[in-house]
């Protein structure tokens, strides 16, 4: 296989090299190939050069959706070649979210990646009762986290799309973050359900959620993963801290993917992680037709290549469950 980082420039082969776990991730997605990801408003260098990037890597295959004037003067002024790119004219950023979705349901494009526009703009458009790609599972979204000093991945969930999740939208929320993991390879997916402290507290409602969670797993309604709750962060990740408090399961201390009680303490966890620990955070959205794409300005280059490449394995995981289902 040739090196996934073939046609990529210097600085991005450097950036990846760094971050070994993503490493993982971008070569398994190069062998995956590309989907057709449909990029909504890539207005922005920002934007535009990570749709740019993902292509030049066989992460993605880029279908720029924008006003198309704004997309080649902000390419020109950069210096990005977006000659072999299709363009989809449209003339602002709400009608650009409206396309990138009617691709998808097109069949024209296998995943949808956020450009310049607003995150509510995009999501609006992909909720919307009849045109856009909502299932029966309940949307949610997942940080892929490459830390230093953390030998694997770990998964936060959810800090960007719910809130204050209820204890039915956790499940869902749950289920999704599992799902990615098997995905990605984990091999066993160990959950850890957050809160302040690690016994059941009548005080703190998300100990008891945590609680009804793993009594959900036991009887099967949550299923492809152990786990255990409730866990304060120090004990779900650190093995010392765990055996410190006593705790004694294949999750405490072990944990790859960690439910948040909710969007403020799970973007929290993740950007203290991000500028404190000099962690990167590949942003994805699951639950719709097709993985979503989600990248901040502030994002790193390899933690949008990742999100790219945990699109593409996603993508494929689905391609592969749709040619099982024909034949």
């Amino acid at each position: 296989m040739d090196s996934p980082t073939a046609a990529t420039t210097p600085t991005v082969q450097a950036d990846i090299a760094r971050h070994k776990k993503y490493q993982r991730l971008i070569a398994a997605a190069h062998q995956a190939g590309p989907p057709p990801t449909a990029v909504a408003h890539p207005c922005d260098l920002s934007a535009l050069e990570g749709a740019v990037d993902g292509a030049r890597l066989g992460l993605i295959a880029p279908i720029l959706v924008g006003p198309e004037a704004r997309i080649r003067a902000v390419a020109e002024q950069a210096g990005l070649d977006i000659a072999s790119l299709p363009i989809i004219d449209t003339p602002h950023s709400v009608a650009s979210a409206q396309r990138a979705v009617e691709l998808v349901r097109e069949g024209k494009a296998e995943a949808l990646m956020k450009g310049s526009l607003h995150t509510d703009e995009l999501m609006g458009a992909v909720v919307k009762t009849d045109t856009g790609l909502r299932t029966a599972r309940r949307l949610s979204h997942c940080f892929v986290m490459d830390i230093p000093g953390h030998d694997d991945p770990l998964i936060i969930t959810d800090a960007a799309v719910n809130i204050a999740p209820t204890l039915a939208e956790k499940v869902d929320i749950v289920q999704n973050a599992i799902d990615l993991a098997l995905i990605l390879g984990f091999g066993e997916v160990r959950v850890a359900i957050l809160s302040a402290v690690e016994t059941v507290n009548p005080k703190i409602p998300s100990t008891i959620e945590a609680a009804a969670l793993c009594k959900m797993a036991e009887r099967g309604q949550i299923t492809g993963a152990i786990l255990d709750g409730p866990l304060a962060l120090d004990n779900a990740i650190s093995p010392q801290a765990a055996t410190i408090k006593h705790l004694t399961s294949p999750v405490a201390g072990h944990a790859n993917v960690i439910l948040v009680p909710d969007l403020e303490a799970g973007n929290m966890l993740a950007k203290s992680l991000t500028f404190l620990a000099g962690a990167d955070a590949a942003g994805i959205v699951l639950g719709a037709r097709v993985p979503i794409i989600l990248t901040s300005r502030a994002d790193s280059v390899p933690a949008r290549l990742a999100s790219c490449a945990v699109a593409a394995l996603i993508a494929r995981h689905r391609r592969t469950l749709s040619a099982k289902a024909v034949g």
